[in-house]
């Protein structure tokens, strides 16, 4: 009980130097409600608003169909251009899309030839441009299609796709965003608060006042672990019921408990790697240089950004020894498909192994530390 007693004290003071560091508590607030609400809705994950211009070179009834198809909230209103002005706009960003409709487009049309379009395409754009040509594309298609059969239909095929998109029926990227987001911030700031405590404490002289008093290694580790994990799991707790459900309005279908218990586990793996990274930096700029080596890793392979299954084999096995690869599949099956513990625990039980070990190694490397000291 006395270590207990020890280790709630001694977190009870960390929470007391954080409430004191008026710029860190700001800048936890700003990371879980402005960082979060900020990328979720800056980067566009799909076709909105793409400017775009026409050369209408037939002037056709046919060409005023095509012009008048494309329509927001996927394209702008279409500005009709010459062809002098294609290079000049796309080399200024007025347009990422240029579409140029030959002469005499309509009457190779109707007489059964197959007339080309061209479609110019700022690629620099990236996500808009590839999106955007397959939307051009299914326009033009169908507008020519209703003008020659006089209703817009296909080819009659043996079989009929269905397609049923679950869990993000509009496609919306904000949904998307802002929970991967929280995963970012939880990761990032568990590991910065804890191990900026650690060296904060060594250089302004107060770890050797505790080396004179009768605690151990372990329970000056654990306090540090508890009490700044308790502050990312509250944050990311309220982040998640007032930005992500509230201001971004993205539905959550499983259980926010079984997360927030998963969350505590990934805490107790990402501030033990803060103390570790803590133990073998000296100072604070040495500190964020690790934090940049170790953090955009964690953060850019995890599948919070693009799936695993996309990157080279060998970098999803080493990424099986992060704990956010296992962190973020378990919040994506928990808040997107509603998962429960029978889906998730393979997930549960590896954050808690990786966390063990982080644990025990900051733990040894933390001892070793103190030891040089005395």
């Amino acid at each position: 009980m006395k270590h207990v007693s020890n280790i709630i004290q001694l977190g009870l003071k960390e929470l007391r130097s954080l409430w004191h560091e008026k710029i860190l508590a700001f800048f936890i607030l700003a990371s879980f409600s402005i960082m979060i609400y900020s990328a979720a809705t800056a980067q566009s994950r799909e076709l909105h608003n793409a400017p775009i211009g026409i050369v209408d070179e037939d002037q056709s009834p046919l060409s005023a169909r095509i012009i008048s198809a494309f329509y927001g909230p996927y394209f702008k209103q279409p500005r009709l251009i010459s062809m002098d002005e294609i290079d000049p706009g796309l080399d200024a960003g007025d347009y990422t899309f240029v579409l140029d409709i030959p002469p005499e487009f309509q009457r190779d049309v109707l007489a059964g030839k197959h007339p080309a379009l061209q479609v110019n395409i700022d690629a620099t754009r990236m996500t808009q441009a590839f999106i955007g040509a397959n939307y051009i594309q299914n326009i033009v298609t169908g507008e020519i299609a209703e003008v020659v059969q006089r209703h817009r239909t296909g080819a009659v095929l043996p079989i009929t796709l269905a397609t049923h998109v679950k869990f993000n029926p509009n496609l919306n990227g904000i949904w998307f965003g802002g929970v991967m987001e929280i995963i970012s911030q939880v990761t990032m700031l568990s590991i910065i608060l804890t191990g900026a405590a650690l060296i904060r404490e060594r250089e302004h002289g107060t770890l050797e006042h505790l080396l004179v008093m009768p605690l151990t290694p372990f329970e000056v580790m654990a306090a540090k672990v508890w009490a700044n994990g308790l502050v990312v799991l509250v944050c990311a707790a309220l982040s998640l019921q007032f930005v992500v459900q509230g201001a971004l309005g993205v539905p959550i279908v499983g259980s926010v408990p079984l997360f927030l218990f998963g969350a505590m586990l990934h805490l107790f793996s990402t501030t033990s790697m803060g103390i570790l990274l803590a133990t073998v930096a000296r100072s604070m700029p040495q500190f964020g240089l690790l934090m940049i080596l170790v953090v955009l890793p964690l953060q850019m392979l995890s599948g919070g950004i693009t799936p695993r299954e996309s990157m080279p084999e060998i970098v999803q096995n080493i990424m099986l020894a992060a704990p956010t690869t296992h962190f973020t599949a378990l919040a994506q099956a928990i808040l997107y498909r509603g998962a429960g513990v029978d889906v998730v625990w393979p997930q549960l039980t590896a954050i808690m192994g990786i966390g063990t070990v982080f644990f025990v190694g900051a733990l040894l490397r933390f001892r070793a530390s103190l030891s040089s000291q005395s």
